[in-house]
């Protein structure tokens, strides 16, 4: 990650859902202890087994969080946007880096020290709430998972995980994170080939729908193979 970091500014925290509740004194605050950074694509922002020291949040560009494996394949566990943040794990139980999150495209991140972000948990109930409501929803997220690679076919995987990072866009299911067929494979434990005859299938029997680098998905539940 590019080593510069400027100030940041109350109107960006403010726009943060993370700090959403936050009262102007409590931002005015905050600006003392939070960075500004740039990352460039392909760079480390942090790598599994590394010492924790900040939190993380996304105010543009997309990140990969992925675990390595002995046989040199990696696993990528989510993909994330803006308004998103990672790395907090380890502020909390004070363990090492648990995975890496390596950027997809260029990024601009705020970074927050395990002391400041400590501090905001203990003043802050509403900001304990919102941390605690991630972490069980990235702890469904992984039960869900498991549970489709034990369970489920390459058809009924790539179909959970379509369902799954799909949004509501005026009617319509879609999945607006860009996601190449190699990322697809490493999300859910199959080969490229294998994921990129599945989607073919779903788009010749109309199940999905290619819009430049989005995903619509034609039924409320894509049937395994």
């Amino acid at each position: 990650m590019s080593a510069a970091s400027t100030a940041v500014s109350t109107t960006v925290l403010k726009s943060v859902p993370m700090f959403a509740t936050f009262s102007q004194d409590q931002l005015r605050g905050l600006v003392t202890m939070i960075t500004r950074r740039s990352a460039s694509r392909g760079s480390a922002i942090m790598l599994e087994g590394d010492p924790t020291d900040s939190l993380y949040i996304v105010i543009s560009g997309r990140l990969k969080v992925m675990m390595g494996e002995a046989d040199g394949k990696e696993m990528i566990l989510s993909i994330l946007g803006p308004g998103e943040f990672f790395g907090e794990m380890g502020l909390i139980d004070d363990k090492p880096r648990s995975a890496s999150v390596i950027a997809i495209e260029p990024c601009e991140l705020l970074a927050i020290t395990k002391r400041a972000f400590k501090k905001c948990l203990l003043e802050n109930s509403e900001l304990a709430m919102a941390v605690m409501r991630v972490l069980v929803r990235r702890l469904r997220e992984a039960d869900r998972k498991i549970g489709s690679l034990a369970m489920l076919d390459v058809y009924g995987r790539v179909a959970r995980l379509l369902l799954d990072m799909s949004e509501n866009v005026n009617g319509e299911k879609v999945v607006t994170k860009r996601l190449s067929k190699q990322d697809i494979a490493k999300m859910i434990g199959a080969s490229r080939e294998m994921v990129s005859k599945v989607m073919k299938d779903l788009q010749v029997s109309g199940y999905i729908e290619a819009r430049g680098s989005t995903i619509v998905l034609r039924d409320t539940v894509v049937p395994p193979h």
